[in-house]
């Protein structure tokens, strides 16, 4: 049969487990737990359904405006991608030669490696350092050294929860000769963000990309988008599917960016959860990496083992990821839910340590 080589040996990208149980505590894959806003119903529920049997628009011409005003600036600088997913795929098409490689922290999110093999060429990872600075500095010789064209640094890092300084990124894109992609799915949480650098007039590698899976409650309606230099957008365009963001999606998408008091509200419920749980767990002596998303990235009790921790929850209808490997093996990742959530999670763990 017909099927690339490459394709045949590629271990394909692994999602959180998705319970259709609706009586499961899901804290597996940083969905929010609170609804999308109000206004994405009324959108719903008076949609014309004659407008499904015409093609979208292919330019999200309204929902690009509305994203280029709130970031001070134009449409052409902006594109929407069927979920930031199919943005970091096209990225890896449009800027990077066979020859070439795609760099990003490690660990990080673990789909770029896949996107890699997927475009046949190489992915390098840089692991953590112990400051922004090092980290930054030891991403830029190993781009130079691997010939990476494009570097995806998720800030803030997942499965982490780290930020680094949007300086810090600046100085790096600065000396850097590809492309810098920022994603930013969990930016919303975190006290800053790099959409400064994307915005900039003389900003020339620099993309920022965020999603409406996170912040706005609308995993399930598969919306992203980027800000950047024009000719690096008009390069995605180029490579993109026809109609790649169907109807529903962008007035639904449109209505919850628009109602930006509702958003913060819902993240600052989210942010406040996380502070508590953090304390919570730390004072139970876990080991918790200080977050800036929705989530924490914690190593439960010595003499405790990570991946017990998750069997035990998950046989306790709770579930939280686990991500094998030296780098990430010791840690669960937990996102953060509503209060009571948090609470039965973590009475379980105390079942489980008073055991």
């Amino acid at each position: 049969m017909g099927i690339a080589l490459h394709i045949k040996k590629l271990a394909g990208y692994v999602p959180g487990e998705q319970p259709r149980s609706k009586n499961v505590v899901k804290l597996n894959t940083n969905e929010n737990p609170y609804p999308p806003s109000p206004k994405c119903t009324a959108v719903l529920s008076s949609f014309d359904l004659d407008d499904l049997r015409r093609y979208p628009d292919p330019n999200f011409t309204t929902l690009a405006k509305a994203i280029a005003d709130e970031n001070g600036t134009t449409s052409d600088r902006v594109f929407v991608g069927n979920g930031s997913d199919e943005i970091l795929a096209l990225a890896a098409r449009v800027f990077v030669e066979d020859d070439e490689s795609i760099g990003s922290l490690d660990p990080s999110y673990t789909l770029y490696k896949t996107l890699a093999a997927i475009r046949d060429v190489k992915w390098v990872g840089v692991g953590r350092a112990a400051d922004d600075v090092r980290r930054a500095s030891a991403a830029l010789a190993e781009c130079r050294k691997s010939n990476i064209s494009l570097f995806l640094w998720t800030n803030p890092n997942a499965p982490t929860g780290e930020l680094t300084e949007p300086k810090t990124i600046a100085a790096f894109a600065k000396k850097f000769k590809g492309v810098v992609i920022v994603d930013e799915a969990y930016a919303d949480f975190a006290r800053s963000n790099c959409m400064s650098l994307a915005t900039a007039p003389r900003n020339r590698n620099v993309i920022v990309m965020r999603t409406f899976s996170k912040s706005y409650s609308l995993a399930g309606l598969r919306v992203g988008y980027c800000v950047g230099p024009k000719d690096l957008i008009d390069a995605l365009y180029k490579a993109k599917p026809s109609y790649n963001v169907d109807a529903v999606a962008q007035a639904v998408a449109l209505a919850a960016f628009k109602d930006g008091a509702y958003h913060r509200k819902t993240v600052a419920k989210v942010v406040k959860t996380r502070t508590a749980f953090e304390k919570v767990l730390a004072k139970r002596g876990w080991d918790v990496i200080k977050s800036e998303s929705n989530f924490v990235f914690a190593k439960p009790p010595a003499g405790t083992a990570a991946k017990d921790v998750f069997s035990y929850l998950k046989g306790r209808d709770i579930y939280v990821r686990y991500f094998p490997g030296p780098l990430t093996g010791d840690r669960l990742r937990i996102t953060i839910g509503t209060d009571r959530q948090m609470k039965t999670l973590l009475e379980a763990l105390d079942d489980r340590f008073r055991r």
